[in-house]
């Protein structure tokens, strides 16, 4: 079976125009990367396209060649909240001009929303709920839809569900990403500037899931799932990537790199046994580490390291984030820079509770904090959140995914007077 995987531009608006700085950074889409791997290792034709404009400024005539040349019985779509819209413009196509194309969705969002994507979307056929790689595979190898865990589909008037997959894939038994369906990449696929020191860099995600519940993340997709990949793993993911790709570069986009101590430690130690010459960035919590841990993951060669912040007022925290306190953050921030290594800090404005007094209380904690480098994104309320069940009651929110995207103030809390003044305390 041929099956054409799309990674949507459309996630990446800003309100009234195109963010232009997205079109020079851009994020390799791992995950349909990695379902494509997994497929062709079963015998199915894969291709991939990560469109570089939204679907009505160009991103459709990226697609339509490729659903010519290919001719594909599948089309599968990753989508974020504010992707969600871009991808169905292109699904919506697709059914016009070859109907008989199936069109599977998966993502955080279909996951979260399930059976309300396909009551009110026409144009998409099946979704993926949760962990895509061996659903899409039944998917593809064309077996009975009632028999694929971890989907939901149309039987004619009716929606159907399969529940929830049981059988979760072993992180260590797949193969890495398909990197090489990915057009311009690595050098097409930075992130943005000082957040490396050398070029080409690459994404790798190496654990699926987290162990905590803070206030705003979705667990849709891995729910109360924990799983990753073995140092070897790791070691050798990074060496293919160098040796194959020329990448000099790694970030480790996982919520929590550094949970299981002893994975890092051996994989730390695989790197100064067998030197790659490669750097590397990483997410850390607080709690997590100590002098000894960064220490060792400077002697492997992590360059920065980034801490989930939030927010510095002390109630604000402690009802967002699970068990963490100001004065912790402030002895770990501390500690990595005293053991050589950069550190961002990653902070989210407008949550439910904040007041003009909590920014400013924030603005005061990240100047004493002496950072490298910082991120402060807008708070956005997505479907499969905690925060969202409930989120009616703590402001006012304006449910347009398209600008759900982090880059824009979608939600306004009660002790805020008013967007414009959110945008103006920004």
């Amino acid at each position: 079976m041929k099956v054409l995987f799309v990674n949507p531009f459309g996630s990446n608006w800003v309100e009234g125009k195109i963010d232009k700085s997205m079109t020079a950074v851009r994020m390799a889409p791992i995950g349909i990367l990695s379902l494509a791997a997994y497929l062709d290792e079963r015998g199915a034709e894969t291709a991939v396209v990560s469109t570089r404009m939204p679907a009505d400024l160009g991103g459709l005539d990226e697609v339509r060649p490729l659903i010519r040349d290919l001719q594909p019985d599948l089309v599968g779509f990753t989508a974020t909240t504010s992707g969600f819209p871009d991808a169905y413009r292109h699904a919506e196509e697709i059914k016009q001009y070859a109907p008989s194309v199936r069109t599977v969705f998966g993502g955080v969002h279909v996951s979260a929303l399930r059976e309300k994507i396909l009551e009110s979307f026409p144009a998409v056929d099946i979704l993926v709920t949760g962990e895509g790689e061996k659903a899409m595979a039944a998917i593809a190898a064309g077996q009975d839809p009632s028999t694929i865990e971890g989907i939901m589909y149309r039987e004619g008037a009716e929606i159907r569900s399969t529940g929830f997959r049981t059988d979760l894939c072993v992180l260590d038994e797949l193969p890495f990403p398909a990197y090489r369906k990915l057009a311009g990449f690595p050098r097409e696929y930075e992130a943005p500037l000082f957040n490396y020191p050398r070029a080409p860099g690459a994404t790798i995600i190496s654990s699926r899931g987290c162990p905590y519940q803070c206030s705003y993340c979705d667990r849709s997709v891995f729910r109360k799932s924990f799983r990753y990949n073995s140092a070897s793993y790791l070691y050798e993911h990074m060496r293919y990537l160098n040796r194959d790709f020329g990448v000099r570069h790694v970030f480790f986009y996982d919520d929590l790199f550094t949970f299981h101590r002893g994975r890092v430690e051996e994989f730390c130690g695989l790197l100064r046994k067998k030197p790659l010459k490669m750097t590397f960035n990483c997410a850390v919590r607080v709690g997590h580490v100590d002098d000894a841990l960064l220490s060792t993951l400077k002697s492997a060669g992590c360059w920065m390291v980034s801490i989930g912040i939030e927010s510095g007022d002390p109630a604000l925290l402690a009802r967002h984030k699970s068990n963490v306190d100001l004065d912790e953050m402030r002895r770990t921030v501390k500690q990595v820079q005293r053991n050589g290594m950069r550190v961002k800090g990653l902070f989210m404005m407008g949550l439910p509770g904040e007041t003009e007094e909590t920014i400013a209380r924030t603005g005061d904690f990240i100047a004493s904090l002496e950072l490298d480098d910082m991120n402060m994104t807008k708070f956005t309320p997505f479907p499969g959140s905690p925060v969202y069940q409930s989120i009616l009651e703590e402001g006012v929110f304006e449910e347009k995914w398209g600008l759900m995207n982090c880059l824009n103030f979608v939600f306004v809390p009660k002790g805020i007077a008013s967007r414009e003044r959110l945008d103006e305390l920004y």
